[in-house]
């Protein structure tokens, strides 16, 4: 590997700490309103789910990464909770698509505005990883053409 500047590791280090400070502090804004940080992540699946008739389990599973039968426990708990409503397909009746409720749409909006606000925060640190590692592989290809 050509000799230069190596990735810029304390600034990898500067966003990764900050990432894990701001999923601490995203679970502690969700215990606020109420939920756990995984109803947090469901909620968000249900709102930011691109069909109008909300996702299925299957969809939710798949956005939160769990097995069917984990994000069915999720989605009980949440449903006991009074933040998300299930519903029988209009097209196929074996299939059951989520909504929130009123309650579930005040949380996740509330959450929502708090966190992009929060998000703002980190993306100065992002960016310098990011313009950082352009940098970098800016100087390998000079380096490459020059031998």
């Amino acid at each position: 590997m050509p000799d230069g500047p190596g990735p810029d590791y304390e600034a990898l280090l500067s966003f990764r700490t900050a990432l894990r400070r701001f999923n601490r502090w995203s679970e502690q804004q969700a215990q606020a309103v109420g939920l756990t940080h995984a109803q947090h992540q469901l909620l968000l699946a249900v709102k930011g789910h691109p069909d109008s008739r909300g996702p299925t389990i299957g969809d939710v599973a798949s956005y939160l990464l769990l097995r069917h039968h984990s994000a069915v426990e999720l989605i009980n708990r949440a449903q006991a909770g009074g933040f998300v409503e299930r519903h029988r397909d209009g097209d196929d009746a074996r299939v059951v698509r989520l909504q929130l409720t009123d309650q579930g749409r005040s949380c996740i909006e509330k959450l929502t505005h708090l966190h992009v606000e929060e998000l703002q925060q980190l993306a100065p640190l992002l960016r310098h990883v990011i313009d950082a590692n352009e940098q970098r592989q800016r100087q390998l290809q000079l380096q490459l053409h020059q031998h």
